[in-house]
């Protein structure tokens, strides 16, 4: 607080200099100019000084040099108006250059699109790698952790005191969760309570789990008040950092919190971003740390903040040809997703691990659902890659694939959330968790991008893959490790059995004696229906080198 007083003390006196006419204007009444010229000086000096406290320490702005331009402008036209002589020439000068930097500052983004363009340049690749399919994609979507989680808040001590905070899906002990911390629901519920008690924890690709309450006393929260407040906290410890994007909690893998925000500089006069680093507190302390993005702690998943991540996939999308382009011939123009799930992006996690955020482009024409391109943002170095997509097919975007998903639903009233591109057997697909009207998981939706009549839906997003694989023989699809795989004949008994109804069919896994594992649907053969263990069978099937081997034909003895 004292860094605050001190900067507001400065400013002030600066501007009582500037708007108190110090010459004075000749005498009044037989009283000389110095007994108006220090009243008016310590009258000036107090009001500044209460308003421009109360403007930092309120917004938690940056305490920079170049954030006092306002004030050096009101202050630099009333000293003009209230000065005379050469001290009003003085002071009018000023006045001039505080307002050509006024015009600096708010005209910058008509002419340093180009530079945010730059600075946020993309390497540019075709496709993604194929999504190995024995892992697990973390496909739990926000809404639906958010309602488990509430109908779980009867474990937090004292429930009334508090309320559930904003989710963000992290990776912790090598597992893809959800964090919530548990916030205060009022002023006076925290003035009573001081610390709120801990987190909730929940699978990001289970969504049969529950939610896990962890005690971790906080206080230096987002809901708490005045000092104990976190962002006001990062501010008073960092008083010139420029921050953009919420502060977000982060998980050690000991179950520790931290909560951390993203710092960084302007691209040019105060406008623009660019991040470069965060600053990290423990909410049981207020120790504060900070760290380049290069020294981010391993344990750390979300460095870059998703808010600064979609301010630069929109520099990307529409800057290339300048500002005035972006607004009116909007050549090679091409417009960020809205569909994100964290401030119009989606978290992903690639094979090792690491966080990305997922955004979709498309066209900026009206009634267009033409995907142009996806990016994919390293959460923690921030570097970005932009997909083209097979150039020779058109790939629906994110809003055609939730407006399927609502017209194969419309009797039910469901809806599709946080739609992720995925390359499924080196073809482009939707991956979307389908909920109810009560944010109630129902099924995943997978569609091709490029050929929106193939799609399947399942109960979790591993058995949707297995459909999805079906499907895509089915549609003649050229895809590599399915239809483009050489076929092959096997016959045995049958040791094991699985059924499971989707839609209007039946999807047929089963097991033969010598440990070979083969999947079918009653619609490519429709008597698959009727198999059971000990049955001896016949199949022709493709060498995917899956656990599941998909089957295009098959007999079984004593039916067929």
């Amino acid at each position: 607080m004292g860094s605050i007083l001190l900067f507001a003390a400065i400013a002030s006196l600066v501007a009582a200099l500037i708007i108190v006419p110090l010459a004075g204007n000749g005498r009044r009444s037989g009283n000389s100019s110095g007994s108006v010229v220090v009243p008016g000086l310590v009258f000036v000096f107090i009001v500044g000084l209460l308003l421009i406290t109360g403007y930092y320490y309120f917004t938690n702005a940056d305490r920079s040099l170049m954030s006092l331009w306002p004030i050096v402008l009101i202050a630099a036209v009333l000293g003009a108006l209230f000065s005379s002589g050469t001290e009003q020439k003085v002071k009018s000068v000023l006045a001039i250059g505080a307002l050509a930097l006024a015009v600096y500052i708010l005209s910058a983004p008509l002419f340093n699109a180009t530079e945010k363009y730059e600075a946020v340049q993309m390497e540019e690749q075709e496709e993604i790698e194929a999504f190995d399919e024995t892992q697990t994609p973390a496909s739990v979507p926000p809404k639906f952790a958010r309602n488990k989680m509430k109908k779980a808040f009867g474990q937090v001590p004292d429930t009334s005191y508090y309320e559930l905070g904003s989710l963000q899906v992290q990776k912790v002990g090598g597992e893809y969760v959800y964090i919530a911390p548990v916030e205060f629901s009022g002023f006076f519920k925290w003035w009573n309570g001081d610390s709120t008690p801990g987190y909730f924890t929940m699978s990001a690709t289970d969504a049969s789990a529950n939610p896990k309450f962890v005690k971790a006393e906080m206080v230096y929260t987002p809901s708490s008040y005045f000092n104990k407040n976190i962002e006001r906290h990062m501010r008073l410890e960092n008083p010139e950092a420029i921050f953009y994007g919420d502060s977000q909690l982060e998980i050690d893998d000991d179950g520790k919190p931290f909560y951390i925000r993203s710092y960084g500089d302007f691209i040019s006069a105060r406008n623009g971003f660019a991040v470069q680093g965060i600053v990290a507190v423990d909410p049981a302390t207020g120790k504060t740390e900070t760290y380049s993005l290069k020294e981010v702690p391993a344990f750390i998943d979300g460095a870059v903040s998703p808010e600064s991540v979609s301010l630069e996939n929109s520099y990307y999308g529409n800057y290339i040809h300048g500002f005035w382009n972006s607004k009116f011939g909007k050549r090679d123009v091409k417009l960020p997703s809205d569909e994100g799930t964290e401030a119009n992006v989606s978290p992903v996690f690639d094979a090792e691990g690491d966080m990305y955020y997922f955004t979709d482009f498309t066209s900026p024409k009206e009634g267009v659902d033409s995907m142009l391109g996806y990016s994919l943002t390293n959460a923690r170095t921030g570097e970005s890659t932009y997909f083209t997509g097979n150039m020779e097919d058109s790939y629906m975007d994110s809003q055609g694939n939730l407006q399927i998903i609502e017209k194969q639903f419309i009797e039910k009233q469901w809806s599709g959330e946080m739609p992720v591109l995925y390359n499924f057997y080196e073809e482009a697909s939707w991956l979307t968790p389908v909920l109810d009207s009560n944010g109630f998981l129902q099924n995943y939706f997978i569609v091709s991008a490029a050929n929106p009549e193939i799609s399947v839906f399942a109960g979790t997003p591993n058995e949707a893959l297995q459909l999805y694989k079906t499907a895509l023989q089915r549609g003649g699809s050229t895809v590599d490790g399915s239809s483009g795989a050489e076929e092959a004949s096997a016959s045995g008994v049958v040791e094991r059995v699985f059924k499971e109804k989707t839609g209007d069919f039946t999807v047929v896994s089963f097991l033969l004696e010598d440990g070979t594992n083969f999947i079918v649907s009653s619609e490519n053969v429709p008597l698959a229906i009727y198999l059971k263990e000990t049955d001896r069978v016949q199949v022709t099937y493709l060498q995917t080198g899956d656990l599941f081997l998909p089957v295009k034909t098959m007999a079984i003895e004593g039916i067929e």
